[in-house]
């Protein structure tokens, strides 16, 4: 069995940026008032039909391939992690093989929310390490600026969200010592409802009633969200999802040089740091300039880590989520 390494990783953001203070002039909140909850001071948004879940994927991509240093031809497989795909189907996955003009190569489209990308990467690792790809693109890409409740209604989820993308080519590595150690994959779908959006879909309405009603009071089209009682089970999720993958390789926190939690809330990343006994340098948080683009958060910050020096040769850099679904993960990588 063969080994699998990141090799070329890359992120792109929107140019316009949103702050609190922005936000307050189209609801009432505050600076303070977010800070507080969530630690965020601003945020991406897209701006013009320029930007789009694929597009940014695609601009993510790019970097990634040229780091990776390999040709696009190189890539073998894409998976695609989302949770505003611009199409109802087809996915993005084959947008980008689409765009980037890769031969006709497999793509596969990952709805895990919050998770996505810890999701997708645990796929890339397992195809690799079977001998069937040597080269997957796996990205990370979210506009959620479109579809948020930009009223007071909705102010509760509307000020954590942003948008962005991010990219990693995962390569096989024949030195077992060194890249994907392992994955842990886990979900409560019991808990479904309490972060989700409900509509559209073809669970409850048909498409001809939602044209026909066209109600402005119906929210179901915004997301929902359960904040303190997600919260709760984000804390005990990410503590155990983190020591399980750590266990599985005999190692304990303190083996830890850089834990990258998804970026969902400064709070929650300060009590899984606290809980764990990790210095500030052990944890990296960019939540404060970018807020929550969910399937994107993990290789946005992975990323800009490895750009400030961050992630070095050696290091055991531990990736975990939690989010919609419910669903978590975990990835342990010796860089």
């Amino acid at each position: 069995m063969y080994n699998s390494k990141i090799t070329g990783l890359g992120y792109y953001v929107p140019d316009h940026v949103v702050t609190n203070d922005d936000l307050s002039k189209v609801m009432d909140t505050s600076d303070a008032w977010i800070q507080e909850r969530t630690g965020i001071k601003e945020r991406r948004h897209v701006n013009s039909e320029a930007d789009s879940t694929t597009s940014m994927g695609v601009k993510a991509a790019e970097i990634a391939i040229e780091r990776a240093g390999i040709d696009k031809e190189d890539i073998d497989f894409i998976i695609f992690a989302t949770l505003s795909p611009d199409y109802y189907f087809p996915g993005p996955g084959v947008l980008v093989q689409r765009d980037l003009e890769i031969k006709t190569v497999g793509a596969l489209d990952v709805r895990n929310q919050c998770s996505g990308f810890v999701y997708g990467l645990s796929v890339a690792d397992q195809y690799v390490k079977s001998g069937m790809y040597n080269n997957i693109l796996v990205i990370g890409s979210e506009v959620h600026s479109r579809g948020l409740d930009m009223t007071t209604r909705g102010r509760a989820v509307s000020v954590i969200f942003g948008d962005g993308a991010g990219a990693a080519v995962v390569s096989r590595e024949d030195d077992t010592s060194r890249g994907i150690l392992s994955s842990h994959l886990h979900s409560e779908g019991q808990y479904a409802e309490e972060l989700a959006v409900t509509a559209p879909g073809m669970g409850k309405r048909w498409v001809t009633d939602i044209l026909k009603d066209n109600d402005p009071n119906d929210e179901s089209y915004y997301p929902y969200m359960n904040g303190q009682f997600v919260f709760k089970n984000a804390v005990v999720r990410f503590s155990e999802v983190i020591l399980e993958g750590l266990q599985k390789n005999g190692l304990q926190a303190s083996d830890i040089d850089l834990l990258i939690p998804h970026q969902a809330n400064l709070r929650i990343s300060q009590f899984v740091q606290k809980k764990f006994g990790l210095r500030d340098d052990q944890v990296y948080n960019n939540i404060t300039h970018y807020g929550n683009t969910t399937a994107a958060s993990i290789p946005i910050a992975l990323t800009e880590a490895w750009e400030k020096g961050k992630v070095k040769d050696g290091d055991l850099v531990v990736l975990a989520a939690f989010g919609s679904g419910f669903t978590w993960g975990s990835v342990i990588i010796r860089w």
